[in-house]
């Protein structure tokens, strides 16, 4: 009798994880509503749209703030490393925000077109609102969300350009294969060192 314990066992084939993509103000930027999509999604919907220099301000103030605290106890590099990572997980939050409003915004427009073609939810309960028209509101929450922390990542790189004097880039690891690269060449050139 044949069994697949071997097969499960090993599992599926390891796939090459997916290349990381590059977090950038940019792309968040693209990923968010724009500020007139997010002022008609706030008027139509009836929310708060969000203060977005407001928000800005205050994220960038945080920040002079958090660089003031250390009073000269960090140097030039050091400063840098640690506001890069701090701006890094702010823009990597809006660049997330907007990935899922994106999402969001596809969900209702599919679930629009079904209703508009007549595919409503034949054995919905009567009196409830309609499966689109929920994911449309969701929509809607998601843009004013993406919207307030696309502000907090530009008052960031704001803040971020302000105290180091640069413009800020997300930080790239080196590639596994340049890091083995660079650890055999020092090997290498270490060995010219050693006694004949």
């Amino acid at each position: 009798m044949a069994t697949n314990r071997n097969a499960s066992a090993q599992g599926p084939k390891a796939k090459k994880p997916a290349p990381k993509q590059k977090i950038s103000f940019e792309t968040a930027r693209l990923l968010a509503p724009t500020p007139g999509q997010a002022e008609r999604i706030a008027e139509n919907y009836g929310l708060s749209l969000p203060d977005y220099d407001g928000v800005r301000a205050t994220h960038s103030d945080a920040l002079h703030k958090m660089a003031d605290a250390f009073d000269g106890s960090l140097n030039e590099k050091a400063t840098m490393m640690h506001f890069q990572r701090i701006v890094g997980s702010v823009v990597s939050s809006a660049v997330g925000a907007g990935r899922f409003y994106s999402e969001k915004v596809s969900e209702a427009r599919a679930a629009a077109a079904r209703t508009a073609e007549g595919g409503e939810e034949p054995d919905a309960p009567a009196g409830f609102e309609s499966k689109a028209r929920r994911l449309a509101e969701f929509a809607a929450d998601m843009a004013m969300q993406a919207h307030a922390i696309l502000a907090a990542a530009q008052g960031a790189l704001e803040a971020y350009k302000a105290i180091t004097g640069e413009e800020w880039v997300a930080y790239e690891a080196p590639a596994d294969g340049q890091a083995a690269l660079d650890r055999r060449s020092l090997k290498t050139q270490m060995s010219a060192f050693d006694a004949a």
